[in-house]
């Protein structure tokens, strides 16, 4: 029992000792923490950007049918994936189809009159040597009768006869020249070209190839592949440009991260980027960035500010940034209008200040080694 206060006084020196110890590590560590600590927050401050104003974006587009017409068949369902190419809905067909058909008889008449025009030529070119083997005759009968009234054979009426048959072959040979020019001009000058060459018959295969086209059009089909939304019912009666439905990509998405213009000054394209969804916490996408806006989304607007007034207030402006997501990033279905936050690698480290800097040359330390304090 007597060797107990002994053996408390001995452990009480020892105690305060290890307290005296701790003590001037905690001075020593406590403040090289707070230096290593500033340190990095002070090099590392400008590296990274980060918004929360940033969402998730994929090509999409408003349907709208190229013609007017009743919606007949509505042929996918709300929020369906569909393919490329993929038929949506029809409109109803019918004055299409008779237009078509219109246009098809209207070729059948042009390749008609071509095979008529073709057919005349040829017989007015059989009625023009005919006519000039009678005007050969003719002029020999006339130069005949012209002899005999020169002899005093002949009477003045026969003469008179013979001119009249000679002028009117002349006459009859410009007649039939005429109507091959007419006929010659129909066919482009040229009586052996091809249908398919003449005016007329162009003419008449583009309003049928545009009676085909506006029955094609009948049926309208997906652009790309995506979701489908907002569909119309059957019997609504759609008007040529008018939005019917929308379709919204299901792949090649892309973030659009709105930064304000002071954090711009170091983000480049290329620079890596991590992005975390707001739908999914705890997954995580890579990207990098593809480009910045020429302008503000401000400047995008319907109205732009307007700041020549008195009382302007200078606000601080978002520039949007467009980040590619990798193709190999995430395993999560993304949808169009997600609300994300970016954090932007742009590899930018602050210099040292200049008294720093200036102290460490005064102890040998070179500027090499001074950029490696920098990495941290």
């Amino acid at each position: 029992m007597s060797q107990q206060p002994s053996e408390e006084n001995n452990s009480t020196p020892q105690k305060t000792a290890r307290k005296r110890r701790k003590g001037k590590m905690l001075m020593v560590l406590g403040p090289a923490a707070v230096i290593v600590g500033s340190l990095y927050i002070y090099f590392t401050g400008g590296r990274f950007i980060e918004t929360d104003n940033a969402y998730v974006q994929a090509d999409k587009v408003t349907i709208s049918a190229e013609v007017s017409g009743p919606v007949v068949s509505v042929s996918v369902k709300e929020n369906e994936a569909v393919e490329k190419g993929q038929e949506l809905f029809r409109l109803d067909d019918r004055d299409f189809v008779i237009a078509v058909e219109k246009a098809r008889a209207g070729l059948s008449d042009v390749l008609a009159e071509i095979t008529n025009l073709k057919a005349k030529y040829l017989q007015k070119t059989e009625e023009l040597k005919l006519a000039q083997t009678d005007l050969d005759f003719a002029a020999k009968e006339f130069q005949r009768q012209q002899t005999l009234q020169a002899k005093k054979v002949g009477t003045v009426a026969q003469l008179d006869e013979v001119r009249h048959t000679f002028d009117a072959k002349q006459q009859q040979i410009r007649i039939i020249g005429s109507e091959i020019d007419q006929i010659l001009s129909r066919l482009d000058g040229n009586p052996a070209s091809a249908p398919e060459d003449l005016p007329a018959y162009k003419l008449a295969k583009a309003e049928l190839d545009d009676a085909l086209l506006q029955l094609e059009r009948t049926v309208v089909k997906a652009p790309f592949a995506g979701k489908v939304s907002k569909l119309p019912k059957p019997g609504r009666h759609v008007s040529s440009g008018s939005s019917i439905m929308t379709l919204v990509a299901d792949h090649n998405f892309w973030i659009e991260a709105n930064v304000k213009e002071t954090d711009l000054t170091h983000i480049q394209p290329h620079q890596p980027v991590r992005i975390e969804v707001d739908a999914y916490p705890g997954k995580e996408w890579t990207g990098t960035v593809e480009s910045i806006s020429p302008a503000s989304g401000a400047e995008y607007s319907i109205i732009p500010a307007q700041n020549a007034t008195g009382n302007w207030v200078k606000v601080v402006q978002r520039i949007p940034v467009r980040v590619d997501l990798d193709s190999s990033s995430g395993d999560q279905e993304l949808r169009s209008g997600m609300s994300t936050t970016v954090r932007i690698d742009t590899n930018y480290h602050r210099p040292l200040p200049k008294l720093v800097s200036n102290c460490l040359s005064l102890f040998g330390v070179s500027e090499n080694a001074q950029a490696a304090v920098q990495q941290p």
